[in-house]
């Protein structure tokens, strides 16, 4: 079985400390020190070795620390798929392979652990985070979506063409205020509007069924204001989910300036996003392999982006990805229907009114 087998794998390395023969050159293309690489194994120290082999046990660390390097060089640069060969000595079969375990041990393994949906306690804790870094109360997280550009698939090559004019898979995500993801949903078509992703995720599911956000509500303006996501003009508005207000010409001067606070805020998963890319430079190019494969190779990206980030790990301005030209954003026709979201949010833009006439009004 492989998952075994890779679970014996990565335990080994971590005994043996195996993971020290890397090669230094390739460490640092892949912009991640041997200590992090220890923290990825380190996730299987709890798997029960199920083989004392000594031979078999060497075979399998070799195997190992060949599957390591190859999957995260893959990962970490943006090097074809049919150049990465030459640079381990191995087949193309062999680096698709090797890719494709580690993905799937990875999501398996980690994602769990690394991206578990929010408990009442990790809520408020989000909750205080974002409102001593962004002055908005009751706000956790932010949402966003981008396109994974792909080679077109062989079936449905239409549904995956996007707006933009190539083929791509979407990527909606969701962070808190240190830019972590605790949501991913990814593989769906990009032709699939932003809204319809969100309505077919999980997110939105247990949303719906109430098994995310507790009724945990603070009275501002005079309004009971529970937990909530900021999102984008393409967002359907909830009371759970604020977005700006729509610039149909006639904003007023308040709904201007509680807008531009919300674009300010959601900087926080833009620059998620942008640290992704550039650790993962996979994401940053026309993917060469399966659609199918790519959706794992997104995930595992994802949870290795907050592995990085929840240690520490140094990133370098240099390697943010190049900001793509300003385009139209895709708007959801005009669906303000829920009640309560419209007033949560003209109570948090009255709150900020009141805020910044206490700051104007004279002592």
């Amino acid at each position: 079985d492989i998952e075994e087998v890779l679970r014996l794998v990565l335990l080994n390395l971590i005994i043996r400390n195996l993971v020290n023969q890397l090669f230094e050159a390739q460490l640092h293309a892949i912009r991640r020190r041997r200590a992090r690489l220890r923290l990825i194994l380190n996730a299987e120290r709890r798997w029960r070795v199920v083989s004392t082999e000594t031979a078999w046990t060497l075979v399998i660390e070799s195997c190992a620390l060949r599957t390591l390097a190859i999957a995260l060089w893959k990962l970490a640069t943006n090097t074809e798929l049919r150049l990465v060969p030459h640079l381990f000595g191995v087949g193309i079969s062999t680096v698709w392979k090797c890719t494709h375990e580690f993905c799937r041990a990875a999501n398996k393994v980690l994602l769990p652990e690394l991206m578990p949906f929010p408990n009442i306690h990790k809520l408020a804790e989000m909750a205080t985070f974002f409102e001593q870094r962004f002055r908005l109360p009751q706000c956790i997280s932010a949402i966003d979506g981008k396109h994974i550009h792909i080679i077109s698939p062989t079936d449905y090559h239409t549904e995956y063409f996007n707006w933009k004019g190539w083929h791509s898979i979407v990527l909606q995500g969701v962070v808190d205020g240190r830019g972590l993801f605790w949501h991913v949903s990814a593989g769906y078509p990009g032709s699939m509007h932003d809204a319809r992703v969100l309505h077919v995720s999980e997110l939105w599911d247990r949303v719906e069924q109430g098994l995310l956000f507790p009724n945990q509500t603070k009275n501002i303006a005079g309004q009971d204001v529970g937990f909530y996501v900021l999102g984008d003009a393409a967002n359907p508005l909830q009371n759970w989910l604020l977005k700006p207000f729509p610039d149909t010409g006639s904003v007023t001067a308040e709904q201007r300036t509680h807008n531009f606070k919300i674009s300010r805020t959601r900087c926080v998963v833009e620059k998620a996003f942008g640290r992704l890319k550039g650790r993962w430079r996979c994401l940053l190019k026309r993917n060469d392999c399966h659609v199918h494969f790519v959706k794992s190779m997104v995930l595992c990206c994802c949870i290795l982006h907050n592995l990085c980030e929840m240690h520490g790990e140094r990133y370098i301005d240099e390697w943010d990805p190049p900001v793509a030209p300003d385009q139209l954003p895709v708007v959801e026709p005009n669906r303000e229907v829920d009640g309560a979201a419209v007033r949560v949010r003209n109570a948090l833009m009255l709150r900020q009114v009141q805020i910044m006439n206490a700051v104007l009004q004279p002592s």
